[in-house]
């Protein structure tokens, strides 16, 4: 049986590398942490160059970013809203959370929120590479939390079924 500890890294691609590293560095105070470069992937040995990087996102989580120069450039999926791809960090408490906002906006990134999701409240900002990053803290119970829980896979289903809504969704949490 597959067991899962945790997110060893998550890859994205970036512009510039040396940018992306003081960004994350400067920004939100991430330790850079291995860079690798290579000239063919290594899993399936085309030609290919790239930089492979990887910041601490704490807790033992990785952020890792590729430069790639012999793609086409990078773009987003037009198909795709900004606000649904997104990383997001956890911070300790409300309190972190509206700290880091202060910080973000003194060190010039547009910062968007806080935005309350009942159990969840989080600010956004973007990288610059166009990625958009979230820091949240977590408003809600243990009590809230497990019925959540238990009604995920209720609502699944029943999203399954239904045909997605044209104009307006019934809101299935509020505070």
């Amino acid at each position: 049986m597959i067991e899962i500890k945790q997110i060893h890294h998550v890859a994205y691609r970036c512009h510039d590398a040396k940018e992306t590293v003081e960004w994350y560095k400067d920004k939100l105070n991430m330790d850079f942490l291995v860079a690798i470069a290579e000239d063919k992937v290594p899993s399936t040995k085309e030609p290919d160059p790239y930089m492979h990087l990887f910041l601490d996102a704490g807790q033992g989580n990785i952020l890792a970013f590729f430069e790639i120069t012999n793609q086409p450039t990078m773009s987003k999926d037009p198909n795709t809203p900004a606000w649904v791809q997104h990383i997001a960090f956890e911070v300790a408490d409300e309190q972190a959370l509206m700290d880091a906002k202060e910080e973000l906006e003194g060190k010039g990134v547009d910062v968007l929120g806080p935005t309350d999701h009942g159990i969840i409240k989080s600010i956004y900002f973007f990288d610059p590479n166009g990625h958009r990053l979230e820091l949240t803290c977590r408003l809600g119970t243990a009590e809230q939390m497990r019925q959540l829980k238990e009604v995920a896979p209720v609502m699944l289903e029943e999203w399954s079924k239904t045909p997605p809504c044209q104009s307006s969704c019934p809101v299935f949490f509020s505070q």
